[in-house]
């Protein structure tokens, strides 16, 4: 019998993950610890919109990370980001620095031997290329929601994670936020029964783009921003200039995002997967709705037989046997039978104390996104959205769409990420990617 070498680590995580309740860390001779606990941590950015200018106002005011270099195909988003970054920094730099560097390329930001760890805010559909390129130069990654544009893609990236021994934190913050904790901590804890419907209300499917040709914007590289996506003019409206106010609307077209499905979805999903404890798992069939040309109405089943179906709005709503639970971004809500328990943020962490037992499963807590992956790059334990939970959310997103593609029903086998029983077609696992650039 041959001895395997990774069976050790492969059984820690496991049974941490399975536990649920606090951050993993791993021993030393498992997980390189290579950034020092006191030494200032130094942070690129890679997309810098309208997300990515929100994420730079957050981590500036922290003293622990100083931001050294912008990288965005757009050059007014560049300097408006470095004037940013220098206003924050003047007076207070310490031998060594040299300001905030612009960079057109994110190859060039990453080459830099003096960038610890990256933000990655860029459309979606070049979530994977870049992080995965940032995994293999010995970068930390900070990566926006849906983590992957594509299953595969998604699998790539945890691979390079992996192998490199890198802190990756993806940007779905509702793991952060107190009233979703307590969610999932109360339907795991079975406080409202057995859990056999869920209604999770986010947007609808993208479609393909049909936007119309505008001339071209000196100081804008159009190739770069396109990347890996095929080849189309370019049209304001996927990349407005300088700093957009409200999120661009590429995320609404298939070759770059996928649209409220994957956007929001991977908040309002990844919230059902962590209540279920299915992190390391997820759905095992998805079916088409009654409609979905409407773009609502496809749903999933787990092994458990507890059924999800994607509804029109916005929230997440757990019907129990004994009771319901309501939760959004600062709405919170609990029924147990027909009485009202909860129904303001101000009651959530009493209704913890009161119906949770002493021994009761407590999830990781976080509350910050940012700061936990900042803590994380130190101790060099997973942040609590780590690369695994963001590809098993972002998989539901993308299997969900496929139903929605596709009109045909999947049956799909979690552990093995693959369709079965005949269902569903390899390619739909990928894409195709416009030349240089290609998935390795």
């Amino acid at each position: 019998m041959s001895f395997d070498p990774n069976w050790n680590r492969r059984q820690f995580l496991k049974a941490a993950l399975l536990a649920g309740a606090a951050p993993l860390i791993l021993p030393g001779r498992l997980w390189s610890a290579e950034t020092p606990a006191n030494s200032r941590i130094n942070v690129g950015f890679i997309g810098i919109g309208k997300q990515g200018n929100g994420l730079l106002r957050a981590i500036l005011p922290r003293q622990e990370v100083r931001v050294v270099a912008v990288c965005d195909a757009d050059g007014q988003r560049r300097g408006l980001a470095k004037h940013a970054v220098d206003k924050a920094y003047a007076g207070t730099a310490t031998a060594g620095d040299s300001g905030c560097a612009e960079h057109p390329d994110f190859r060039e930001l990453l080459a830099r031997k003096d960038i610890d760890a990256v933000v990655i805010a860029t459309p979606d559909h070049w979530h994977a290329l870049i992080a995965i390129a940032a995994a293999r130069a010995g970068k930390d990654i900070y990566c926006e929601k849906p983590m992957a544009h594509t299953i595969l893609e998604g699998r790539a990236m945890v691979k390079a994670v992996r192998a490199n021994h890198r802190i990756f934190q993806v940007g779905s913050m509702q793991r952060s936020m107190g009233e979703f904790r307590a969610a999932c901590e109360l339907v795991r804890n079975g406080v409202i029964g057995t859990v056999a419907k869920v209604d999770a209300a986010v947007g609808g499917p993208p479609v393909a783009c049909d936007l119309p040709e505008e001339p071209a914007e000196p100081g804008l590289d159009w190739d770069m921003w396109l990347g890996p996506a095929p080849q189309r003019p370019y049209n304001s409206i996927l990349s407005p200039r300088g700093m957009p106010k409200t999120y661009p609307a590429w995320r609404h077209y298939r070759e770059y995002g996928g649209g409220g499905v994957c956007d929001w979805g991977a908040h309002h999903f990844d919230i059902v997967q962590w209540a279920f404890g299915y992190d390391t798992g997820g759905p095992v069939e998805f079916l088409p709705g009654p409609d979905d040309a409407a773009g609502f109405g496809v749903h999933w089943r787990y092994e458990n037989g507890t059924e999800v179906t994607h509804q029109k709005g916005n929230g997440i709503t757990f019907y129990g046997s004994l009771g319901k639970i309501y939760v959004n971004r600062g709405k919170f809500q609990l029924w147990l039978g027909d009485q009202l328990k909860a129904e303001t943020m101000d009651d959530y962490t009493r209704v913890l104390k009161e119906y949770l037992p002493a021994n009761a499963v407590r999830l990781y807590r976080s509350t910050n996104q940012i700061g936990n992956w900042i803590a994380c790059m130190k101790s060099r334990a997973l942040p609590v959205c780590d690369v695994e939970t963001g590809q098993r959310s972002a998989t539901v997103c993308n299997l969900a769409n496929l139903v929605y593609f596709h009109g045909q029903p999947i049956k799909w086998n979690p552990k093995k990420e693959k369709f079965i029983d005949h269902t569903g077609q390899p390619e739909w696992l990928t894409r195709d990617y416009r030349a240089p650039w290609k998935l390795a």
